[in-house]
């Protein structure tokens, strides 16, 4: 997890990457429907525009919003086989493997769950900020 993490860090340290986050009907989607929803509609996504060796306008295949999924591959490098082997070393011109596609699916849901944390916690942990705090 931590060099997920780290990758997805670095990743976000790119601009055009930096600028996408969950946001409005992307947001309460996600929130809606849950992690294991979430997590399938990535799998069945993945699988249809993403795995096979030359996906259906690959390049252009993945739009910015209208779904929590979508919005992670832009944040993730997850959005075309282009991306896919610039920034996570998973060659084009063939079809993704099982470990392949469960990577990709956990990238993403590893961006979201993320973002979904972000504000449901603010950053400070109130046991670090006060040493003498007490968990009951």
């Amino acid at each position: 997890m931590r060099a997920l993490d780290q990758r997805l860090d670095a990743i976000a340290r790119q601009p055009f990457r930096a600028k996408f986050h969950l946001r409005g009907r992307d947001r309460a989607t996600a929130e809606l429907k849950g992690p294991a929803t979430v997590r399938w509609h990535a799998y069945d996504l993945i699988a249809k525009r993403l795995a096979p060796a030359e996906p259906y306008k690959d390049g252009s295949q993945t739009p910015y919003r209208g779904h929590p999924v979508f919005v992670a591959q832009h944040a993730t490098a997850t959005c075309c086989r282009t991306c896919l082997q610039r920034w996570h070393g998973i060659p084009k011109g063939r079809e993704l493997t099982r470990t392949e596609h469960l990577y990709v699916v956990r990238v993403i849901c590893r961006w979201i769950a993320r973002e979904m944390a972000d504000d449901a916690y603010s950053g400070q942990d109130p046991c670090r900020a006060d040493p003498d705090h007490e968990i009951s």
